[in-house]
């Protein structure tokens, strides 16, 4: 009989979050595995760059640096690995994969996150795609997902993307609104587009920008923006953003070929007569992002709906522990923030997990302090916010963990 294989740690996923863990809990001499359904680790970070503070955070190069240090200290990392199941037995987890059974006494999650559909008339065409597929197409496999495109959907992961994309050689022939329908609901309103937008002002990319965006969001002023906002849209790094426009269908016989477009009000409502043509070879739907966290309930942590979050994620506390034995959450699954966010809590769920098998040491406290308070300050500092409130939300969140008492 094969003897299933035994870690001190297993982690779920490769990306920032995943790897950051890995490399801290390693240094501290865990045996540590880490395993994701991805051919390659690095998770999202492979496609991801943006320009902060004067200079380009490019996410390849800070995955190729985690592999790197996780390779010399030991990490087993596999890739193209499916979990599928986990059951707590004897102190230990038993995690059933596509090959075969590993066991560790403690496991953390970071399955990340996945898109949220959009569906429009005519998404079934070759070359509708989700905003992630492009952004992996052109920046992981450098690819262009087509010669011209057009992304429906309007937060801020379509302009993150939308930028990755220009500077990538893809032309965008604009950013526009989902038509209105019980599926789109909210997201259709040029009033919630201001909304978030407004939100997003420190990604503005002029100081005149940020400084109207910050004073608008203050002001509660994302209603008389919507009104007023050009009908034609303006351009944002020389991308078209249309928040009185939506998309009614996408066209073609075999493939996409145009996207029909119109002026809506501010309700959201076709303004009949408006119709027009917009000629793309390819569409990217912009619907946002919902914590992966299937993982787990299968293992059966209890779930809270938190809405500045993402949605329904794991409850855990800031130390990253869930009520489950041995069970911690890190990035996207515990909240949906950036993956300089995301690399932090790894190092915060590391921590607590080597305390808790009795490797820092009698400074453990002060550790496990300081890697807490590295987390709020990349929060705080962090370009990519994707929603508002994410601070008081995980306030309310851990005050909720100790109301409850979980462990």
């Amino acid at each position: 009989m094969t003897k299933t294989p035994s870690f001190d740690l297993l982690i779920v996923g490769a990306g920032p979050a995943g790897l950051s863990a890995a490399a801290v809990a390693a240094e501290h001499g865990l045996c540590v595995a880490v395993l994701d359904e991805f051919p390659e680790p690095g998770g999202r970070m492979l496609g991801q760059f943006h320009e902060e503070n004067a200079r380009w955070w490019v996410g390849r190069r800070a995955a190729e640096q985690l592999i790197e240090k996780c390779r010399v200290l030991g990490v087993d990392i596999r890739c193209g690995v499916s979990v599928h199941g986990m059951l707590r037995t004897d102190r230990r987890w038993i995690v059933r994969t596509t090959c075969g059974s590993l066991t560790a006494p403690r496991v953390l999650l970071a399955t990340g996150a996945a898109e949220i559909p959009q569906p429009t008339p005519g998404w079934t065409l070759p070359g509708v795609m989700s905003i992630g597929a492009a952004q992996v197409m052109a920046n992981v496999h450098y690819v262009k997902p087509g010669r011209r495109g057009l992304i429906i959907g309007v937060n801020v992961l379509a302009m993150a993307i939308a930028r990755e994309l220009s500077v990538s050689g893809v032309t965008i022939a604009g950013i526009v609104l989902p038509e209105r329908s019980s599926v789109s609901g909210k997201d259709a309103l040029p009033e919630e587009a201001v909304k978030r937008l407004l939100n997003l002002a420190h990604m503005a990319p002029s100081p005149l920008m940020r400084i109207g965006g910050k004073l608008g969001a203050s002001l509660g002023m994302a209603g008389a923006v919507s009104r007023f906002f050009p009908r034609g849209g303006m351009k944002i790094w020389d991308i078209p953003l249309q928040l009185r426009t939506a998309a009614i269908s996408i066209n073609g016989k075999h493939h996409v070929e145009s996207v029909t477009l119109a002026d809506i009000t501010g309700a959201g409502e076709i303004i009949h007569g408006s119709e027009r043509e917009e000629q793309v070879d390819f569409v990217a739907l912009a619907g946002g992002l919902y914590p992966l966290a299937e993982l787990a309930a299968v293992a059966g942590c209890p779930f809270v709906y938190v809405k500045e979050l993402g949605g329904h994620i794991p409850i855990h506390n800031e130390n990253m522990q869930t009520p489950a034995e041995g069970l911690y959450v890190a990035g996207n699954i515990a909240g949906i923030e950036s993956a300089r966010v995301a690399m932090a809590q790894g190092r915060v769920a590391a921590v607590t997990i080597c305390r808790d098998a009795g490797a820092l040491g009698k400074d453990q406290e002060q550790y496990l302090h300081e890697a807490m308070e590295h987390v709020r300050r990349v929060r705080a500092s962090s370009l990519i916010q994707f929603h508002s409130g994410i601070p008081d939300a995980r306030e309310q969140l851990y005050k909720k963990w100790e109301e409850e008492a979980w462990i």
